[in-house]
């Protein structure tokens, strides 16, 4: 085979604020029905059948319809020795990889950075950055050692505060003065870092469930499920496993669990199958933080932009008393979305309808809010 190149429906809270999650129509494709057509053109009855030579044709199917709009690009980033913490000292010195960002829409409109998690690639982002991108500037970007970026040279070199510096690179090699950061988990904490010792760059933040503190509990579930090693010599183990992980990722349909785990996967030659897109040292290092609370809020205190946080109503990363904690800040609102646990994937019409609405109005936003689901999404390989 050839593997293919990797290049609840609820009502607003209150009936005024149906224009504020009016749905944002895209004019791409239907992927889903791509999917179906691909589907019946194979004639599987069964995920347990599929190859990956059948993999391959249904990704070239639904990909376009996608992904399209966007240009891959690449910078230098400079890992400084003030940075290699973790180093021999005699060891210690500057070193230049290469990190890969998408980028969306024109330079002359306003820059929205979006951030993902610990494992998450870029290219997650496909959904709100193609339909963002007609009135914003939107570049998302893959950390060192995940995605199509370059790989650091020691696991200790995947700090907090090397992701910080990743994203103040990206902003200076972009010359951008100002920028709106979107943060998913590990990406909202990062943005709250930079917001907090950079706020001349920051001009709000959109917080993807994610908030100052994370339960060490939960840090540590979340850091040994990920921190391993997986091979899948099949579709069905890709599905069984993205299924799995996303179990809380609400009633998206499976294009989009597709395009995810299509994107945070990479076909690997030497071990016969599918492997994460990530350097496992980065998780690992992140495992080994995780057995203490995150704490943020020093950084928390120090942010004076408008801030919306997003709130899957199902997480176990964003507590009730922190989300409290949260809005007794002015500028703060908080959008909670039913059937859905941490992070969701912001590629529903009526959710990147809310965030298109908050970046054109954010001082005019309700305190809470409830957003719901567009109906009718399908599930065929991911049940």
């Amino acid at each position: 085979m050839t593997p293919m190149p990797d290049q609840m429906l609820a009502e607003p809270a209150t009936a005024n604020l149906a224009t504020l999650f009016a749905p944002c129509t895209t004019p791409h494709a239907d992927p889903m029905g791509a999917l179906v057509a691909a589907l019946d053109a194979l004639g599987l009855t069964s995920t347990e059948q599929m190859t990956w030579k059948d993999y391959d044709r249904i990704m070239r199917a639904i990909e376009p319809s996608i992904g399209s709009g966007h240009t891959l690009r690449h910078f230098d980033y400079t890992h400084t020795a003030t940075l290699q913490a973790g180093t021999v000292e005699r060891l210690r010195k500057d070193y230049t990889i290469r990190l890969a960002y998408t980028e969306w829409g024109s330079p002359l409109r306003p820059t929205l950075l979006c951030l993902g998690g610990i494992a998450n690639a870029a290219r997650r982002f496909d959904y709100l950055a193609r339909a963002l991108s007609r009135d914003h500037h939107v570049l998302c970007l893959d950390w060192a050692g995940r995605g199509r970026s370059g790989w650091l040279a020691e696991q200790s070199d995947y700090s907090f505060d090397s992701n910080v510096a990743q994203v103040l690179a990206l902003i200076r090699h972009k010359r951008l003065s100002r920028v709106t950061l979107l943060g998913s988990s590990l990406g909202g904490c990062v943005a709250m870092r930079v917001a907090a010792e950079a706020p001349e760059v920051v001009d709000r933040l959109i917080l993807n469930d994610i908030g100052p503190f994370i339960p060490m509990e939960r840090r540590s579930r979340r850091a040994e499920s990920v921190a391993r090693h997986y091979v899948f010599r099949k579709p069905a183990q890709l599905f069984h496993r993205a299924g799995a992980a996303q179990k809380n990722d609400g009633p998206v349909d499976d294009t989009v669990l597709l395009h995810n785990s299509f994107h945070q996967t990479r076909w690997s030659e030497e071990n016969g199958g599918r492997v994460y897109r990530h350097d496992i040292r980065a998780l690992q290092n992140y495992r080994e933080g995780a057995a203490q609370d995150h704490d943020q809020w020093d950084d928390w205190q120090r942010i004076d932009c408008p801030v919306l946080l997003v709130h899957g109503m199902l997480t176990d990363a964003l507590l009730d008393s922190t989300i409290e904690r949260m809005l007794a800040k002015p500028r703060v609102g908080v959008v909670h979305v039913p059937l859905v646990g941490h992070t969701p994937t912001l590629s529903d019409p009526l959710h990147i309808g809310a965030l298109r609405n908050w970046l054109n109005g954010p001082d005019g936003w309700p305190r809470e809010s409830t957003v719901g689901w567009t109906p009718g999404a399908e599930r065929i390989l991911f049940r």
